[in-house]
């Protein structure tokens, strides 16, 4: 079964995205993300696919408890749907 997360980096640098959405296999490593910049651009990667230096990670993501540990991020669970929307918006923008 695959789930989904959420994450904001309270303290990303200039340039750098602020908010990631992922989606994950049952072992926990990413098949598709969506990475949102603060100038309002998204980044996206999957198999298939990858824009501006968005990559999937070569990791299982770590569970969402031990995330929540680290100061700088804030994290979530989210569902199907609420991932479908962002990913959508990210792959249809022009």
């Amino acid at each position: 079964m695959f789930s989904y997360i959420y994450s904001k980096w309270k303290t990303s640098p200039s340039g750098s995205p602020f908010e990631f959405y992922s989606e994950l296999d049952p072992a926990r490593f990413e098949t598709r993300k969506v990475e949102i910049f603060k100038d309002g651009r998204f980044g996206f990667a999957s198999s298939a696919n990858a824009t501006l230096g968005t990559r999937l990670g070569n990791a299982p993501v770590p569970p969402v408890r031990e995330i929540r540990q680290q100061p700088e991020f804030e994290v979530k669970e989210i569902n199907v749907q609420d991932f479908e929307k962002i990913w959508k918006l990210a792959t249809e923008q022009k």
